[in-house]
């Protein structure tokens, strides 16, 4: 997988078979628990997934990315337009009064919820990446940056040097930053 572009830049090449397995296991939860807020059923809303993840594949490789634009918010309103489309098709009609604001969120609470969708991006993104580094990488970095231990500190307690915990921090936030590119603007 290249990592001098962004994952939605990855995803718009043919055969980016390891950029979508990323898109999907960073965004498959995220567009479960909007598939469920619209008070579908956990196999309504696994089915839901699939039919936004089947339309993203051919979306996706067309979708440009406009800085300053939201792609969270594009992505939800897919989902809230496959959603419609499936009560179309099943012959449920949406009455004026039907409650659909948990999937399109509160307008009340924009900064709540953008806080919400950078959490769950950089922790889903970090859990998996932690497999692409050696144990005692990921674990100075994380002793670096969560648990904001002295570098000497952290060195001393995995048997490496004070530049190794630095090489460490350095290189999983750049591959954090290079995964997350583009999805949190």
């Amino acid at each position: 997988m290249t990592t001098s572009a962004s994952l939605l830049e990855r995803l718009r090449q043919p055969g980016a078979d390891e950029a979508w397995t990323r898109f999907v296991q960073l965004y498959t939860p995220m567009i479960y628990t909007w598939a469920r807020r619209t008070g579908a059923s956990p196999e309504d809303a696994s089915d839901l997934v699939q039919d936004v993840l089947t339309a993203l594949v051919r979306a996706l490789p067309a979708f440009r990315y406009e800085s300053g634009k939201s792609f969270r918010g594009w992505l939800k309103t897919v989902t809230l337009n496959r959603w419609r489309e499936g009560q179309r098709k099943h012959a449920v009609t949406l009455t004026p009064d039907a409650d659909v604001s948990n999937l399109v969120g509160e307008v009340a609470e924009p900064a709540l919820e953008e806080a919400e969708y950078r959490r769950h991006l950089v922790g889903r993104a970090l859990e998996i990446m932690q497999t692409e580094f050696r144990p005692a990488t990921w674990q100075a970095c994380w002793a670096s940056v969560v648990e904001d231990r002295p570098a000497a500190d952290i060195a001393r307690s995995l048997g490496i040097s004070v530049n190794a915990v630095y090489l460490a921090k350095t290189r999983v936030l750049r591959k954090l930053y290079q995964e997350l590119n583009g999805l949190l603007d």
